[in-house]
């Protein structure tokens, strides 16, 4: 698991120098200004993982559906959310049974689709048209974004095998060194790969919210500038990471994954929250993004279930006292409009901003 540590150790320690960790909850007397906890997992749902039949990946998404709906409706956040769920949707692996089963989890109220995107040997061009008709496929499912503004549809993004801008060091699985040029051209908002530790495709830059510039050379957005309160955007793409730490308890990289051998414990929590992930100026609020693949291997059994209502029900209790902590359950779109209030100086509680920029174009039932 230590694998390619040296893309990022040295950010690590700068990190822990400089980002005092929070107090551990209960809260301490005195109490100081509310900690706002705002949390979203975004999926790389794959339910053809492994190339199988169109019954079973029907099947997969079904189950995945039913066990996550029925364990979500015992945990809601302070304002009544419940835990959010962003499928980022491969278009490489789309089948239509599938996305409207998706679909129809979202209006009611669950979560959104953004895109995904495996894809290897491509040119600009290519690419330009696979993220342009994940668009057009999406949108005809009423699904992905609108600009408040331009009336333009948005989306999210993950890329498939961690590989954002051609990050691979053997050039595998993308193609394209000015990706982030076309995600922007083409209507993505923000990427949401990042962490992909222990992949070489780990950026230097860790526990950030930062703008990435596009360039002609592969891993433009190694670094960036961070987004930051009263600071206008700079650079051509938002990307979103999730946390990155060294678990020393447990001699594991901590990279936000959701993984049946790899359960949540109060002890992962602790360093999600501990990352810091904000946008410069507004450390009371804490950007917490966790990373799954539904539909694979283990993930699809009771235990696997049983241990995110663990998850949610430690996250409601340990870090939602309304006084040194408070609990905010977002998608990734609303993780974005948030991050975007920040930016602009906004403050007071974030789930105000769920809508700020962007609008979900799912119609809930």
């Amino acid at each position: 698991m230590l694998n390619n540590i040296h893309l990022w150790i040295g950010a690590y320690l700068r990190q822990r120098v400089t980002r005092c960790p929070l107090p551990l909850p209960p809260p301490t007397k005195g109490g100081g200004s509310t900690t706002h906890i705002i949390f979203s997992i975004v999926d790389h749902f794959e339910p053809r993982w492994g190339g199988v039949a169109r019954d079973t990946e029907i099947e997969r998404t079904e189950r995945f559906l039913s066990s996550y709906g029925a364990l979500v409706q015992k945990h809601r956040d302070p304002s009544g959310v419940p835990p959010k769920y962003s499928f980022f949707y491969p278009i490489d692996e789309y089948t239509k049974e599938c996305v409207d089963r998706v679909a129809d989890f979202c209006r009611k109220g669950f979560g959104e689709v953004e895109v995904h995107l495996h894809h290897k040997d491509d040119t600009e061009a290519t690419l330009r048209q696979k993220l342009l008709h994940a668009v057009d496929v999406y949108t005809s499912h009423g699904l992905l974004n609108t600009h408040k503004k331009t009336g333009l549809t948005q989306y999210g993004f993950i890329h498939g095998n961690w590989s954002l801008c051609n990050s691979r060091a053997d050039g595998k699985w993308c193609g394209v060194n000015e990706e982030l040029r076309v995600l922007r051209e083409t209507g993505c908002y923000a990427d949401f790969t990042l962490p992909s530790a222990p992949s070489d495709t780990q950026t230097s830059k860790i526990n950030s919210i930062y703008y990435a510039k596009n360039t002609t050379a592969p891993r433009s957005h190694d670094r960036g500038v961070d987004v930051a309160a009263g600071k206008a955007p700079s650079g051509d793409l938002m990307i979103i990471q999730g946390p990155l730490m060294l678990n020393w308890h447990d001699r594991k990289i901590e990279n936000g994954a959701l993984m049946g051998n790899n359960p949540v414990t109060p002890r992962r929590v602790r360093l999600w929250v501990d990352a810091g992930v904000h946008v410069a100026g507004r450390p009371q609020w804490l950007f917490i993004k966790i990373h799954n693949h539904g539909c694979q291997g283990d993930h699809l059994t009771d235990g696997f279930f049983d241990g995110l209502d663990r998850m949610f029900t430690h996250l409601e209790k340990g870090y939602n006292d309304g006084k040194n902590f408070r609990l905010h359950y977002v998608t990734s779109r609303e993780m974005y409009n948030m991050i975007r209030a920040a930016e602009e100086g906004k403050d007071g509680d974030p789930s105000q901003y769920r809508d700020h920029v962007l609008l979900s174009n799912v119609k809930k039932t």
